[in-house]
């Protein structure tokens, strides 16, 4: 398993740098280790063995100390017939999103954060995103809405060196924005 940096190490609010393609055999060996990582913490049997993984859909190279823009997502649609949404990106980059928002009713949580941090955090409902992909070996464009386009763009902040709670309103966590939808 990674080692996950937190989110009181400097690193990871640092802006990540763009990677030089084709991709060298360390960066592609560390995105599909991450791929595996979460792969493993979705694991039940897994995390029973070790208590201290965290069961998580996404990670970002700067979570495991690397600044450099490339991230997984590995989210489970249908675990017994083993569908999952799965990106290994690098480069990614949002070409267009919607102006429709949307928002986990449940709140955001991160791998790199331990700390709750209650309130709404919006994001475009709809977005596209161009970048290389890892597994498929090839630059692609993907057309994400809802609970993917929230994964995408919550890895994406974290090449800026964001984190999901910079974005919840700090006067009004729970504040109602017309038209959004909850997911």
């Amino acid at each position: 398993m990674l080692k996950i940096i937190k989110d009181n190490v400097s690193s990871l609010r640092a802006p990540s740098k763009e990677v030089e393609l084709p991709l060298t055999k360390k960066d592609k060996d560390l995105l599909f280790a991450m791929w595996n990582h979460l792969k493993e913490s979705q694991n039940e049997d897994f995390r029973q063995k070790h208590p201290s993984v965290r069961e998580g859909i996404g990670l970002a190279a700067p979570q495991v100390g690397v600044n450099k823009k490339m991230l997984v997502v590995h989210i489970p649609l249908d675990e017994e017939k083993g569908e999952y949404i799965t990106h290994l990106l690098v480069n990614p980059k949002i070409v267009s999103s919607s102006v429709k928002e949307c928002f986990l009713q449940a709140g955001e949580g991160c791998l790199s954060v331990e700390k709750e941090h209650p309130g709404y955090v919006y994001r475009p409902y709809r977005i596209r995103v161009e970048a290389y992909d890892a597994l498929k070996d090839e630059k692609v464009l993907i057309k994400a809405i809802g609970f993917e386009a929230i994964a995408l763009q919550h890895e994406m902040d974290h090449l800026q060196g964001i984190l999901f709670y910079d974005h919840i309103n700090k006067k009004d966590p729970y504040q109602k924005k017309d038209g959004a939808v909850a997911i």
